[in-house]
């Protein structure tokens, strides 16, 4: 109640807080603005200064220079080394009934060893041979003996035939004798002297004829005996010449060149103890002076290629010597070569080099390097110069600081290099990276 009569008085409103008064606004957003203006003016400016200077600039441009000489188209082959003047040594063909056995070699020349003519150069194993030499000569003798035995006993029979016809003579002589005193004697005794006469007679005609026959079966006998003994005699003769060429002799001053065979996966050489068969190449004895390259050619390149064509020759095994050759044979019929499609063909051609080296021998692989053609005095100018536009040859012909097209005209050309007709001479600067040089030409 108290309350009531003496009302609290209300409490004093909080006066608000002092509001600070507010402060100017920074302008960093505007020093950002005008640093981006120029640094944008400042590129831009940079990139039309750069884009002036290219335009006023000389692009560089490799140029060579068309020069005077001779030009030389070449061909190049490949093939192998081989001599021209050589002989083979073949494993011996026998004569005797055995000829084509195997044969064992017992010596066999080193390869690649200079020989001399007369040198032993095979040696094949004939101990076999030479016992049945032995054999043959043994019935050969044996023959010999069997005529004279038989000689002997044909004189024995001979004489004793002639013995027995001498004695039939002897008695028809006497029967005859006899038969002249028949006028004395009996009809009957007449008779009988009559029969015996013509007995006698009888029996020494048949001796005369049995003479004859015996004197041909003699002969023809002893034939028989001389053929057996020459047959043998032919059979051991053969086996003696058989057994002479199983020693070969070098028939010629030169290089020997042991062949090889196939054997075990791989090509090996002959050698001691090894089999061979007749008719097998086993050595070759070459002159190392005259040697050429085997080499084949496309047929559609064979008509650049003549006779005395000159050639540079290199070896793949020596890539430093050079040496010099000539074309001296071409084949005339094209031929299909191993393991090629039926429609190629390729024409053989031999290059005999010139001179000799020691290095040089026989199987190296080798390239030759023909000319086929020459231009001399020609206007030279590298193919890598020239460039074709609308149909036409063009080179861009440097004067002064700019280069100038021109239209060119080759009288000749090989791989790299083309002789000139018209358009360019002699001491002319043309651009070689033409993309760049046409973009400065007038």
């Amino acid at each position: 109640m108290s309350a009531i009569l003496n009302p609290i008085p209300p409490a004093p409103e909080a006066k608000p807080a002092a509001v600070p008064a507010p402060e100017k606004p920074q302008r960093t957003w505007l020093w950002a603005v005008l640093s981006l203006v120029v640094v944008g003016l400042a590129a831009a400016a940079w990139r039309s200064n750069s884009a002036t200077q290219e335009k006023t600039s000389v692009v560089p441009v490799k140029t060579t220079q068309v020069t005077a000489g001779n030009l030389e188209t070449v061909i190049r082959i490949s093939g192998q080394t081989s001599s021209r003047e050589y002989v083979n040594i073949t494993v011996p063909r026998l004569n005797s009934p055995e000829g084509n056995r195997p044969m064992i070699l017992q010596r066999l020349t080193a390869s690649g060893v200079m020989v001399k003519k007369g040198d032993i150069l095979v040696q094949i194993d004939g101990q076999s041979m030479a016992d049945h030499i032995d054999d043959v000569t043994s019935t050969v003798l044996q023959s010999e003996a069997d005529i004279r035995k038989r000689k002997a006993e044909q004189e024995v029979e001979w004489e004793n035939l002639q013995q027995n016809v001498r004695l039939a003579k002897a008695q028809l002589d006497k029967s005859r004798a006899d038969a002249k005193a028949a006028e004395v004697r009996t009809g009957i005794d007449q008779e009988l002297l009559k029969l015996q006469v013509e007995e006698n007679e009888a029996a020494y005609n048949e001796l005369q004829s049995e003479l004859k026959l015996k004197q041909q079966s003699q002969a023809s006998e002893m034939k028989i005996l001389d053929y057996t003994r020459e047959r043998h005699t032919r059979h051991r003769d053969r086996h003696k010449k058989d057994l002479e060429r199983f020693t070969i002799h070098a028939s010629m001053d030169g290089l020997a060149v042991v062949q090889t065979v196939w054997r075990g996966g791989e090509f090996q050489q002959i050698g001691d103890g090894d089999t061979v068969t007749p008719g097998q190449l086993i050595v070759k004895v070459v002159n190392p002076k005259s040697m050429q390259v085997e080499a084949t050619i496309n047929q559609a390149e064979s008509g650049q290629f003549r006779l005395g064509q000159t050639a540079n020759i290199t070896l793949d095994a020596f890539p430093g010597l050079t040496l010099k050759g000539k074309v001296y044979s071409i084949g005339a019929i094209a031929v299909a070569g191993f393991r090629q499609t039926a429609f190629l063909r390729s024409i053989p051609v031999r290059v005999a080099i010139e001179g000799s080296d020691p290095r040089l021998i026989p199987d190296l692989s080798a390239g030759a390097n023909v000319l086929v053609e020459q231009t001399d005095n020609a206007t030279l100018v590298p193919l890598g110069a020239l460039r074709t536009e609308d149909g036409k040859q063009v080179a861009y012909v440097k004067q002064g600081q700019e280069f100038v097209r021109r239209e060119v005209k080759l009288a000749n050309r090989n791989e790299i290099t083309g002789a000139v007709a018209s358009g360019l001479k002699s001491g002319d600067e043309v651009a070689l990276n033409y993309e760049v040089a046409a973009v400065i030409t007038k």
